[in-house]
């Protein structure tokens, strides 16, 4: 008996559920998609919460990604893949506005707005409020404001700025502003107490910052502060008042004249004509040289000193009866 041969035709009409199952697939992947990019469409509309300025560190995209994070940004995974897309964001200050953006805004932003950067130097001697004075107009912000944020921020009243000169975006807020000046000095100085004592003690380091402040204030050159700081030193284990000038140079009086008079009437913690021992706080911020003279004074006896008026240097005396002779050859 004769097989009848079974065309390629006939063979596909024997299972007619091969073409419904193609059509679901399509279907799947099809409808897969549309909810895929409506789900991004969404994702990427949600606004962002950002800063004014924000820094982006050199670095591979999934960095910046992890950087940003750190710095409480709300992102994911999903925003590396877009910025892939968008181009490579820009290393340094970034200028996103005031304005609220979206994530997909912001992103954008990343890769396209540099800001631009002003100088603000903070000299080392220079009091915390006269220095945010000046930087509020400098910057463009509102100075009670920044000062509010300071007293909000600082671990201490006085001596927690590291003088530097910095490069700082336009646009910046004054929280922002007082974050990254008090996040700078807090690593410079763990950095440098780290390197003297293998360790960093916030507490023990500010007491430091205190004697430091001193003798910022009554050194004529960095190459005195160690000999400056023998006084102090000398003085205070005697038990003898400090009685120098510069501690009444706090806050708004940094450059301040001191006379009789305002020793007379002066009744703050800072008068160490009238109060033993050092200062409560510290008098203004200071240089690493003022820190490392109070942590490794120079051995002496002095216990006076005088501005010389032709040198500008102080002439040191290991008694009163000699001082009092400088004090009458100067005068």
């Amino acid at each position: 008996m004769e097989i009848p041969f079974l065309s390629t035709k006939n063979a596909i009409n024997i299972n007619p559920k091969i073409p419904n199952m193609k059509y679901k697939i399509v279907f799947f992947i099809r409808n897969f998609f549309l909810i895929f990019m409506l789900g991004l469409c969404f994702y990427l509309t949600q606004p962002l919460p950002s800063n004014s300025v924000v820094y982006i560190p050199k670095g591979s995209v999934g960095q910046i990604i992890t950087h940003l994070k750190q710095n409480h940004y709300e992102l994911s995974a999903v925003d590396k893949y877009i910025l892939f897309l968008l181009g490579h964001p820009q290393s340094g200050w970034i200028n996103i506005g005031t304005k609220p953006l979206n994530r997909a805004e912001f992103l954008h932003k990343l890769t396209i707005s540099k800001a631009a950067l002003q100088t603000l130097t903070l000299i080392p001697g220079e009091t915390s409020v006269v220095f945010l004075e000046f930087a509020a107009q400098k910057l463009g912000l509102n100075k009670e404001k920044l000062l509010a944020e300071f007293k909000k921020q600082a671990p201490y009243e006085e001596g927690v700025f590291y003088p530097e000169t910095y490069k700082i975006p336009k646009g910046i807020t004054e929280d922002l502003l007082i974050q990254i000046l008090l996040s700078y000095a807090h690593n410079q100085h763990k950095k440098t107490a780290e390197k003297i004592f293998g360790e960093y003690n916030p507490k023990k380091w500010h007491q430091y910052i205190i004697t430091a402040s001193v003798i910022q204030k009554e050194a004529a050159s960095e190459e005195e502060m160690p000999v400056v700081a023998s006084v102090i030193y000398n003085r205070l284990k005697m038990g003898m008042k400090l009685q120098m000038d510069g501690t009444l140079n706090y806050g708004i009086y940094s450059h301040t004249k001191i006379t009789p008079q305002r020793i007379r009437e002066d009744n703050s913690p800072y008068n160490t004509y009238k109060f033993e021992g050092l200062p409560k706080e510290a008098v203004c911020n200071v240089s690493l040289a003022a820190i490392r003279a109070a942590i490794f004074p120079q051995k002496t006896n002095y216990l006076y000193f005088m501005r010389d008026k032709k040198t500008k240097k102080h002439i040191f005396t290991t008694n009163l009866n000699d001082h009092n002779k400088v004090i009458k050859a100067q005068r």
